[in-house]
């Protein structure tokens, strides 16, 4: 973060968005598959489209803090016309360009942009019981091998934290695992029009052999949805 420059930051969100391609999910026809079925199709996702499910993936590598602020605001306020390049350049307009071309964005940034929108910004300094508690999204600070970096924390559930990472995606890591990162502070975004069961947090859980049921046999449809063929299962 020490070489951006102004011109850099301008630069970066007229050009970098051009550079960055999703895969969308499809709707992929099974019509015939089972016999039986009829008409049948499954939404697929690319592994790429669910690692950043509900997630803003940062376009530049000083932007975490507006990707994940954006990713807050679009999912837990229903503000979809929010994307990382907005909060940027909101965040500038009232940032000092002397601070974040020496120091990164902070959160002091992100609480002058949130007053812009009508909204409020708090940060409270907590322990780990206090944030296992914690039943809304928010935003923390993480020194990831001495980088520091801002995700979205989703959720913490039996010992296992959900983040949204606006760099990696989704992550799972555990709680001694993210208290070691973690600098104690937490941010959160209040205000109006808040989504009470909104999808941040219903992270999904890591897949495992644990978390199927050997007393439940998989159904034909649901095996289809894992990938096995028609032949696979005869």
């Amino acid at each position: 973060m020490n070489n951006i420059t102004p011109w850099m930051i301008t630069l970066s969100i007229i050009s970098c968005l051009s550079f960055h391609t999703s895969c969308l999910a499809a709707n992929m026809p099974l019509t015939g598959v089972v016999p039986g079925m009829g008409n049948y199709s499954k939404q697929i996702q690319s592994i790429r489209e669910r690692k950043f499910e509900y997630v803003i993936e940062q376009k530049t590598d000083f932007s975490c803090g507006a990707a994940s602020l954006a990713s807050v605001l679009k999912f837990a306020y229903d503000r979809q016309e929010i994307n990382e390049q907005k909060v940027l350049i909101g965040m500038l307009e009232h940032a000092d360009l002397g601070l974040v071309k020496e120091q990164g964005f902070s959160l002091l940034n992100m609480k002058r942009y949130l007053q812009s929108q009508g909204l409020r910004g708090r940060g409270y300094k907590v322990g780990e019981a206090e944030m296992s508690l914690l039943k809304i999204p928010a935003i923390v600070l993480l020194n990831d091998s001495g980088y520091s970096h801002f995700v979205v924390f989703r959720r913490h559930d039996e010992g296992l934290v959900y983040l949204g990472d606006p760099a990696l995606g989704n992550r799972i890591m555990t709680m001694d695992e993210f208290n070691q990162k973690w600098n104690g502070v937490v941010f959160v975004v209040i205000g109006q029009d808040y989504q009470s069961d909104n999808p941040l947090l219903h992270p999904r859980a890591k897949l495992t052999f644990n978390s199927l049921d050997p007393l439940s046999p998989m159904t034909d449809a649901e095996l289809l949805e894992f990938g096995f063929s028609y032949s696979d299962m005869l």
